[in-house]
């Protein structure tokens, strides 16, 4: 099989300016079937996610699929800081990968269908950019968060359990959440969350195109 390209692109617009890392899976054999754009999960979900994404990666590339993972905004190896990033941000992230693989696979869409693989919040982003992309997109969602609300208030969450453990952790979430609405990021879980993507994530839904 071929190996793995490990590269970089440069972001669209002047906010979201930087590189974003990817790693492209190029198809194995003489017949491609199509294209994947993995979306991973965020914050720790995503760690603990790529092994087992490397390997799907590989699986789907042996079955004939040039697959593209990239790193969003802040996350990973890619430029900028979580702390940056909005939502908006990251499905713009999105987008530009789907360009990528358009300007170098031609006939996507119209002979060889193209996938967006969606893990858990990385569902919602999927969705967010099949809805905008000009082209037919297939999609293939892992363990998909149907309601953003609930995924911010489990990871908030997460430093009220720390507080608790502690003695503490009464009302965390509350002021976390009062910290974000003013405009002023929070550290959870060793992440710095910012209130755009805070205010994104907590909009965000799963809604196929």
């Amino acid at each position: 099989m071929t190996p793995a390209l490990e590269a970089s692109f440069q972001a669209s617009g002047g906010g979201r300016s930087g590189r974003r890392l990817y790693l492209h899976h190029p198809a194995a054999g003489p017949t491609r079937r199509g294209a994947v754009l993995y979306v991973h999960p965020f914050a720790e979900a995503m760690n603990k996610s790529r092994r087992m994404a490397a390997l799907q990666s590989r699986a789907l590339a042996g079955a004939g699929f040039d697959v593209l993972q990239i790193d969003l905004l802040g996350c990973g190896d890619s430029s900028g800081e979580c702390s940056q990033a909005s939502w908006d941000d990251w499905v713009q992230d999105v987008l530009d990968a789907l360009a990528w693989l358009a300007l170098r696979h031609p006939g996507l869409g119209s002979h060889h269908p193209t996938w967006i693989w969606g893990h858990r919040e990385g569902a919602m982003l999927a969705t967010a950019a099949a809805d905008m992309w000009a082209d037919p997109v297939h999609l293939l969602l892992w363990q998909p968060v149907l309601q953003g609300r609930q995924a911010l208030q489990q990871f908030l969450r997460l430093k009220a359990a720390a507080q608790l453990a502690d003695g503490g952790g009464k009302g965390v979430v509350e002021g976390l959440r009062q910290e974000l609405a003013a405009g002023r990021p929070v550290d959870v879980a060793g992440y710095t969350l910012g209130p755009a993507l805070a205010h994104g994530l907590n909009a965000a839904t799963l809604a196929p195109p």
